[in-house]
């Protein structure tokens, strides 16, 4: 193809399918500097948010509530929370292993599954094989569970917008 020719392609593939690149300032709904770029404007390449709408902070984030799988020393913490930055402040851990999209029943569906690993009458488990190839299969492709997290959030945010 000519110079021409491949300038016309790349224009019609722009318009039609976007341009990946970096934003030109931070995705204000989940922080992402990685955008699409369209000739009628940019959108998050995480959120889908378009740049420069304005999201109304002064409305309560939606709630995403999520399973969470927190380590601390030599025992897994398996719970639930709408806020998990908040409740984790709150619960001595070394690391946040995964999150799993789900309220309280899939949290009694977890502890009921590793109920033979449960501490007496707690939400912490030892750990055992079958927790942690669990806890891999939830975390696998995640790099940061928080980005799993965040991606939900904002995936809700602006399905709501």
């Amino acid at each position: 193809m000519c110079t021409t020719h491949l300038l016309v392609a790349h224009d019609w593939v722009a318009a039609d399918v976007g341009i990946t690149d970096v934003l030109p300032g931070a995705c204000l709904v989940c922080g992402s500097r990685l955008g699409v770029r369209y000739p009628s404007g940019w959108l998050c390449a995480v959120c889908e948010w378009r740049l420069g709408d304005v999201p109304d902070f002064e409305l309560a984030p939606p709630r995403v509530d999520v399973v969470y799988y927190v380590r601390y020393r030599d025992r897994v913490k398996i719970g639930t929370s709408g806020n998990p930055r908040m409740r984790l402040t709150a619960i001595p851990h070394d690391e946040v292993l995964a999150f799993e999209r789900g309220g309280r029943p899939l949290e009694q569906r977890r502890h009921a599954q590793f109920a033979d690993a449960r501490m007496e009458a707690t939400e912490w488990f030892h750990l055992q094989d079958a927790l942690l190839a669990h806890i891999r299969e939830v975390a696998a492709g995640v790099d940061d569970p928080w980005h799993r997290y965040d991606r939900w959030v904002s995936a809700e945010l602006a399905r709501h917008a």
